[in-house]
């Protein structure tokens, strides 16, 4: 098991960062937010301009968990040398359940990062200026994880079930509003697939390019029940960096988008050296089978029919506006206080991204 525990439970007032589950913590405050302005000014770090020197250009990138195939793209593009062909000496930085994305971007500490897109828009509500670059994954890979045996074959049919689940998060409070939570016994999420394997009765939340294989392992067979097939769908391992080093240094911004793009592209065609540099930076249980299935599974995420591997990374304003929408009216940000065109940046994508997947 190369997981044992990916999130915990928070109240939505005061969230800090665990595992992938990447929150708010308590340096931003209402008061904090009403002062980020200053605080930037006074703590964030830009990277010298390099322009002119013989050296590769230093950039750092924030993961929001430890090293898995979600932040594929980025290792792969290390790897096979896109980021040094673009003039770029990246660090890249695994995350873990102190990792508070947000605070590392905005007060520059790292130069950008992986998160998702629903946490863009909390961290925007609060204040942060992060801003969405590219996405990896059109389609998220969370799911809820059943037993086969357990007789249930969809979302509609999880009313007698124990669900271990983290309070707050968007996709719970998605399901409660759909009624699909009816009849469900919500416990926390303990972190790990025990709690299943040991159970019929009990269903996880899970990404399912990770925990089925892990019960599979245990010799549990189950089904993955995907909840973006609800509707509940944001972006998934997006590049976020902050506004101001978009302001100061766009060319190095948009040569870091295009080379993590390229990283994604060659990542989702052959995996080989990125799943390898991903093993080294992992120690805590990764295995080369588990990040071999995660591989193979988000290419269907992360280029689902009729898209593409060209047009990998492309993002829409109707996407943005709806997932505004909904975390509005799931209570998870005032109304009026996000501006989805504020959330993303199509500028720096790759004509192919930008142009074919943007609008329909």
């Amino acid at each position: 098991m190369f997981v044992v525990a990916k999130s915990l439970s928070w109240p939505l007032a005061g969230r800090v960062s665990v595992g992938r589950q990447v929150l708010f913590g308590p340096w931003l405050t209402t008061a904090c937010a009403l002062s980020l302005g200053f605080v930037i000014g006074c703590s964030s770090r830009s990277l010298p301009d390099s322009s002119g020197d013989a050296g590769p250009r230093r950039v750092s990138v924030q993961l929001n968990w430890y090293a898995e195939a979600e932040h594929g793209g980025v290792y792969q593009a290390k790897a096979d040398g896109t980021y040094e062909a673009a003039g770029l000496d990246v660090e890249i930085r695994p995350g873990g359940r102190g990792t508070v994305v947000a605070a590392e971007v905005v007060l520059g500490r790292a130069d950008f990062a992986i998160t998702n897109a629903d946490d863009v828009v909390l961290y925007r509500a609060e204040g942060s200026d992060i801003v969405a670059l590219m996405t990896a994954m059109q389609d998220h890979p969370r799911c809820i994880l059943v037993r086969t045996d357990s007789g249930v074959t969809s979302l509609d049919e999880l009313s007698g079930l124990t669900l271990q689940r983290q309070e707050g998060r968007g996709f719970v409070e998605f399901l409660r509003s759909t009624g699909r939570l009816e009849g469900v016994r919500e416990v926390p999420y303990p972190g790990g697939v025990a709690g299943l394997v040991g159970d019929p009765k009990v269903a996880i939340q899970a990404y399912s390019i990770a925990e089925p294989h892990v019960a599979r392992g245990e010799g549990v067979e189950v089904l993955p029940l995907m909840v973006s097939e609800l509707g509940w769908n944001p972006y998934c391992s997006v590049l976020v960096t902050r506004g101001e080093l978009i302001r100061e240094r766009p060319e190095l911004v948009r040569d870091f988008v295009a080379a993590t793009t390229r990283g994604w592209q060659n990542y989702v065609t052959d995996p080989a050296a990125g799943n390898d540099l991903i093993l080294a930076a992992n120690q805590h249980g990764m295995t080369a089978e588990a990040l071999e299935f995660g591989s193979k599974e988000l290419v269907k995420l992360a280029i689902p029919e009729p898209m593409t591997v060209e047009e990998l990374g492309g993002m829409t304003a109707d996407r943005w506006q709806t997932l505004v929408s909904q975390m509005e009216s799931l209570g998870m940000i005032k109304p009026g206080s996000v501006k989805p065109e504020a959330c993303y940046s199509l500028e720096f994508l790759p004509a192919a991204s930008a142009g074919t997947v943007d609008e329909p």
